[in-house]
């Protein structure tokens, strides 16, 4: 009886081990994908430039303006956009300043601020100690919501928000009237707001 081929006897074992493996299992290995990438994000996702803002970030700015506390699910599925796509570009419009800040509004009538009054200043003397001492003043009252330095026949425009004259006449005395260097205070309280927005046409 003639002995078998030592070549073969060690072929047997890898071969018959192969046919054993099922031919969907020897498929060429995947290249793998790099990890962080957003996959499923369209085209339109793309970065975009800093500074630089595009038809989707205006949407998405025009819908946080209006509801600042929208889910970012939600927010992506208005925008067309993945979950994590959307999320980048709101962290880039804030990290880039397009937008500021998220804040609630509050009911000023039930917070003793019910009468919003604005008022015209006029200064007798520009110099940059008045002005500057009539910024810092501006600065400490909460009651002044608003201050801006204006063009025109005045020079500073307050909005102030307060519970009643009482209240204002305090106010103005406090910062105005002990200020040697202010000449003028007009006062204009308001009968109806017809309008109260601080959203940006976007």
């Amino acid at each position: 009886m003639s002995s078998a081929d030592p070549d073969l006897l060690r072929a047997a074992p890898a071969a018959a081990t192969e046919a054993r493996v099922p031919a969907t299992s020897r498929r060429p290995a995947r290249a793998r994908r790099p990890r962080g990438r957003d996959e499923s994000a369209p085209a339109s996702a793309a970065a975009v430039p800093a500074g630089a803002l595009d038809d989707v970030d205006l949407r998405l700015m025009r819908i946080l303006q209006t509801d600042g506390r929208i889910t970012n699910l939600k927010l992506a599925a208005a925008v067309g956009l993945s979950s994590a796509s959307t999320h980048e570009r709101v962290r880039r419009l804030v990290r880039e300043g397009a937008i500021l800040g998220f804040s609630a509004r509050l009911n000023p009538n039930l917070l003793q601020a019910g009468l919003l009054v604005f008022a015209e200043v006029r200064l007798a003397d520009m110099s940059n100690a008045v002005n500057e001492a009539f910024k810092a003043a501006v600065q400490l009252r909460p009651e002044i919501l608003e201050c801006h330095e204006v063009a025109g026949g005045f020079d500073y425009l307050l909005k102030t928000r307060v519970a009643h004259m009482g209240a204002y006449r305090d106010l103005v005395a406090a910062v105005a009237w002990r200020l040697p260097g202010v000449r003028d205070v007009r006062t204009y309280a308001v009968m109806e707001e017809l309008k109260n927005t601080g959203a940006l046409p976007v």
